[in-house]
């Protein structure tokens, strides 16, 4: 399961930088980067709070997730477990955060170092992630999340 992130507008800058050595309209690309990294922002900020409209709001209807264990889930079933009773998510931080603008599809990568709780017990899970939004009658919506566990060293 993807899990929240915050602090991903630290990371405004370097994405912008990075953002202009792919080749796109300069000040388009740049906007772009800027939207999409408040909206993940936004969204990962949405998960902690357990948000349900919020979380749903930036999801394509077609979402669909791959998790650590190869799970694939529709967004229905993504939101569901999000806002299980039993798990909570504490704020997270993302690192090595970038995006990537091709047109009307975008690819946001980053790792996450996640705690919390479910059902009681403690958890803390690492993972690489790679989130893609495609840009839909002018509104960047996420279609897709996919993550890989960091395992522990």
């Amino acid at each position: 399961m993807r899990v929240v992130a915050l602090g991903r507008a630290v990371l405004l800058c370097t994405a912008l930088a990075a953002s202009f050595t792919f080749g796109a309209d300069k000040p388009t690309q740049a906007a772009d980067v800027a939207e999409l990294t408040r909206l993940s922002d936004a969204w990962d900020k949405a998960i902690v709070r357990k948000d349900r409209a919020a979380i749903a709001a930036n999801m394509a209807e077609d979402f669909r997730s791959i998790d650590g264990s190869a799970t694939v889930q529709n967004k229905q079933a993504f939101v569901d477990e999000l806002m299980d009773a039993k798990l909570s998510i504490d704020p997270y931080t993302v690192e090595d955060f970038e995006v990537k603008v091709l047109g009307d599809s975008a690819l946001l990568y980053g790792r996450t170092r996640m705690t919390g709780k479910f059902d009681g017990a403690a958890f803390e899970s690492n993972y690489r992630y790679i989130d893609i939004y495609v840009k839909r009658k002018g509104a960047w919506k996420i279609v897709s999340v996919q993550i890989t566990r960091i395992p522990k060293t």
